[in-house]
Formats: C-alpha cells, sequence, structure tokens
C-alpha cells in the first residue's frame, strides 16, 4: 500500500477523525481538517493538475512553507503519477534556476512568498501558466490554488501506481555546493512509514507535533507514522523557541516531536537561566522525544534525563539517499549505550568496510553502509555518482562508524569532514563532544583549516552560555579543558568565539564557517 493509498484508506476508516491541525500563533490562526476533507481536496487538485496536463513521471516543483497545504500539494501531485520536488524554503534564486534545469518541470505550486524569485528567474521552462500560487500575490497568467481546487472534481483518480515508480525528487540542502537530486519511490516511502511506526512504538492514540520543515526528509518521514496509523498531528508555524515548543506540547497534548541539538541545547538553556519556567507548562502527554540529523552528545541526553526522566528518546540516523531517518537506529530503552546510534532498522541491514568494500574488526574505523527497502532508486540524471554510491544493493554512506562489541555503531564522523593535521586524522565530533560537556560553552563546531606547516590546523567556533563574557581568560580556560583530556594532536589551535551556523535540520554549516575564517 503506497502512501496516497494510505490517505484513502484513512477517508474510509476515519473519515470524521481530525487528521491536521495547523497552528501560527503570531496570527492568531489555529485550523484543522479531517481525513476525509483532507482526502477530497487531494482528489481535486490532482484531477485540477491532471486538466492542465501533468501526468506519470513529469516532475513538478513544490516550494512552500509547512502547512496543512503544503502536504495537500504533496498527496496531490504524486496521486497524478508525477513526482514531486519539494524544495528548501532557503533556497536563492540561483538554487531554484539550478532546480528548475535538473528537474524540468512540468508545473511549479509555491508560496506567494516565493513568487517574486521564481518571476526573477525568467526561465523558459517556467512560462506564468505554468505556476500555481497560494495565496494572493500571484502575477498575471498564474492561476490560484484554492481557485483551481475548489473548481475540480472531487473523485478519485484513475492514475495506478506501483511500489518502484518514482514519487519525490529530493534537492538536499546544499551546503556543500548546489543541491544533490535524489530520486525516492514510492516503495521507498512505504518502507519509512512502516520503519517510523516500528521505532518509535507508535501507537494510533499519539499526537505528533511537526516542529521541522517538511521538505527535509525528516519531519515528513516522521508525520508518515501518523498517515499509517490514522492518527492526529499538528503542524507548528512561526519560530521554533524553547516556549513555542512548549506551549504546542501543552496547549495540543502532543505526545511525539522530533528536537535537533540546538532546539535541545536552547531548552535546557532557558531553563537553566529562568527563561522559562517548566512548572508553566503541562507536557506530561509528552511521552517521546526522537533525536538525529547529526551527532547527538551522550552529555546532552543525559542532562535532558535529568530534567525529564519518565520521557522516553530515540535517536535514528538516516539520510536522503535511505528514505531519511531510521535506517538505523539507538531503540527505545538502550541508555546504556549513550553516544552510539545504535544498530541496524527495522527491515534494514547494516556493515562497516574499509577502502576496498571489506568489512572492518570491532573498533575499527570505516564506512558505514546500509542496505534495505528504502535505499534510492538514484541520483536523478547521474548514473555515475549513483554507480559510486550503490554497489550490489549496499549505499555508501559516506559516513565513517565502527561496530562495538555488543555490535552497537559508533559514528565517527563524516568521511569529508575529517581533518588531517600533521599526517594524523582528527575526528570533529569527538572534539564536539568533550568540549559540549564545557559548563560554559553553549555550542560548538569543530573543522579543519589550512595552514603551511601541518596541513590543516583544529579550530573549534565556540557560542558561549549567555551569562560567559568572552575573554582571554575563559579561552585559556578551555584550552586547558583540552590539554586534560585531548592528546596534542586533537586539541583546538585556535578557538573563535561566534554563533555556530546550522541549517534547518541542525546541521553545522561548516562551509559557511571555512569561507568566513580560512583566511
Amino acid at each position: 500500500m503506497n502512501i496516497s493509498e494510505m490517505l484513502e484508506r484513512n477517508r474510509r476508516v476515519y473519515p470524521h477523525d481530525t487528521a491536521l491541525v495547523e497552528r501560527v500563533p503570531s496570527k492568531n490562526l489555529r485550523k484543522e481538517i479531517t481525513w476525509k476533507q483532507f482526502d477530497e481536496r487531494v482528489n481535486r487538485l490532482a484531477n485540477a493538475l491532471i486538466a492542465r496536463g501533468v501526468g506519470k513521471s513529469d516532475r513538478v516543483l513544490h516550494w512552500m512553507m509547512n502547512s496543512i497545504n503544503w502536504l495537500e500539494v504533496y498527496f496531490g501531485i504524486i496521486r497524478t503519477g508525477a513526482i514531486v520536488a519539494p524544495l528548501n524554503f532557503r533556497f536563492t534564486e540561483k538554487d531554484f534556476k539550478y532546480c528548475v534545469d535538473v528537474a524540468e518541470p512540468k508545473v511549479v505550486i509555491l508560496d506567494e512568498q516565493f513568487v517574486d524569485k521564481v518571476t526573477t528567474v525568467h526561465h523558459p521552462l517556467l512560462p506564468p501558466h505554468r505556476c500555481i500560487v497560494n495565496g494572493e500575490n500571484a502575477l498575471q497568467g498564474m492561476e490560484g490554488l484554492e481557485s483551481i481546487i475548489a473548481e475540480s472534481d472531487p473523485n478519485p483518480t484513475k492514475i495506478e501506481v506501483r511500489g518502484e515508480d518514482p514519487c519525490g525528487l529530493y534537492f538536499t540542502s546544499g551546503t556543500t555546493g548546489f543541491p544533490k537530486p535524489i530520486l525516492l519511490t514510492h516503495k521507498n516511502m512505504e518502507c519509512a512509514a512502516i520503519t517510523e511506526v516500528v521505532h518509535g512504538l507508535r501507537r494510533p492514540g499519539d499526537i505528533w507535533v511537526t516542529l521541522k520543515p517538511f521538505y527535509h526528509t525528516g519531519d515528513w518521514i516522521h508525520w508518515l507514522a501518523s498517515l499509517i496509523l490514522g492518527g492526529p498531528s499538528v503542524i507548528q508555524g512561526d519560530k521554533i523557541t524553547p516556549a513555542a515548543i512548549f506551549k504546542v506540547i501543552h496547549e495540543e497534548k502532543g505526545t511525539v516531536a522530533m528536537l535537533l541539538v540546538p532546539w535541545l541545547q536552547d531548552i535546557l538553556t532557558a531553563l537553566e537561566f529562568g527563561e522559562i519556567k517548566a512548572e508553566d507548562y503541562d507536557i506530561s502527554s509528552w511521552r517521546l522525544v526522537l533525536l538525529g540529523t547529526q551527532f547527538v552528545p551522550p552529555n546532552l541526553i543525559q542532562r535532558w534525563k535529568e530534567r525529564f526522566p519518565h520521557m522516553l528518546y530515540e535517536v535514528n540516523y538516516g539520510l536522503t539517499e535511505a528514505s531519511g531517518p531510521g535506517c538505523i537506529h539507538l531503540g527505545i530503552g538502550n541508555e546504556f549505550k549513550l553516544g552510539s546510534i545504535g544498530k541496524a532498522g527495522f527491515n534494514w541491514e547494516a556493515r562497516i568496510v574499509d577502502e576496498n568494500g571489506q568489512d572492518v574488526a570491532h573498533d575499527e574505523v570505516g564506512e558505514i553502509i546500509v542496505k534495505g527497502n528504502g535505499v534510492m532508486r538514484e541520483y536523478y540524471k547521474n548514473p555515475e555518482r549513483t554507480a559510486e554510491t550503490i554497489k550490489d544493493g549496499w549505499l555508501y554512506t559516506g559516513d565513517m562508524g565502527k561496530f562495538d562489541r555488543d555490535g552497537f555503531i559508533w559514528f565517527v564522523d563524516r568521511k569529508k569532514d575529517v581533518i588531517i593535521s600533521g599526517g594524523e586524522n582528527v575526528y570533529p565530533i569527538e572534539i564536539e563532544e568533550l568540549l559540549q560537556s564545557h559548563p560554559k560553552i553553549h555550542d560548538v563546531g569543530v573543522l579543519g583549516l589550512p595552514d603551511e606547516r601541518l596541513g590543516e590546523i583544529v579550530v573549534a567556533v565556540i557560542d558561549l552560555k549567555p551569562d560567559v563574557p568572552k575573554s582571554f581568560k575563559i579561552e585559556d580556560e578551555i584550552l586547558q579543558y583540552c590539554e586534560e583530556n585531548l592528546p596534542k594532536y586533537k586539541r583546538p589551535k585556535r578557538i573563535i568565539f561566534d554563533k555556530v551556523p546550522r541549517n534547518p535540520t541542525g546541521k553545522i554549516e561548516k562551509p559557511i564557517i571555512k569561507q568566513k575564517y580560512a583566511k
């Protein structure tokens, strides 16, 4: 059963149950729709797109902010048999032009705030009549999303979709250059939905709270558990702050949500400094916090568990090429393995191999590779890179890790982020984990910068806690801390006090740091 069929089933089985709640507190907005209303609007949009010539394997760019409309548009596109390409809301006009060049879309559906960027590009593949706008800012020749939905047939389409058919074209965040186009299938999406239910011990009574962008295969995949179970979910708009997170859980009785590492840090810091008070909110309904998208420092989880001892947590490792989170997971109840990313996920296999693809010994560092029904179909229009990444069904992740004696995998670092200083391999995550445990540090990013003598030197960008002034004294204290806990070749040679730039999924944007400080 593909995810479009899951939505149809929910309409039949749970027609009047709440499917989605959308909140935008700054606009005093809260609305909800049932599964029947959701499915009907999807049918109307699918029929409208078919009437405009969209068919199987066509590409449709989807540039919208998180909302109920975002999900309606996603399902409306795939119900035509076309391929949906969700775009990052931070993309520039240059990024958008690149996506148009690659996808050659039949149609673009976008929020009104992106209209100016689209029209600035002046792309020959995108005359105005191929643009459908959600909002009032449609220019001459463009159509309005609500008007075409209202005018269209609410009955189901007759398009047959198979598991191997392409479903989504995902352009990664692009922190290392132009985003990579990754093609996922309907079978990939079904695998992700099932995996999510199993890993989170999800149940029909759960209320999922969406905090992260849907365009990324993170919260979108986590939401699929609500879809397959026919359960309600809440989409939180506005800026995500500690108070906003606590408030939405309090008011909507949310039970499951995913936190990025920076949000975890922000909540703990806000509680520590009295910026929010836990007793002002009832978050007793929140039974499970999901973590992932990057290495999660064990000391953060320990601090979280001290604050919220009855809350379960689950760490998921994943990547877009493996249909998002879940190919490896820690597993609820495995607190004794803090710092590990866990074992192969449900219906997945995992290995760690050397440069020749041979398995390495326990405690030896190698590349993590995974195999399962979530492995992408391909890098779109790039057979050479696809062949380099998928070998005999195994996806080579580009991440370095090692097995311990109990079969748990420990993430070491991104292959491309390894620092080679004086001929020694230095893994930034090891240093970041240590510095995160320093009581005066709020956030940290470690990377290598060029050095004539050593090739690269270890540099730490550190964001101090609010009550800690930047000074030579605190710098000396941090360097002393590193001297006491790290061998000489791993110690930072330079400390920079600055904000640590992160993308919307919480990953450190190291190319930005390199560009800013390389000189």
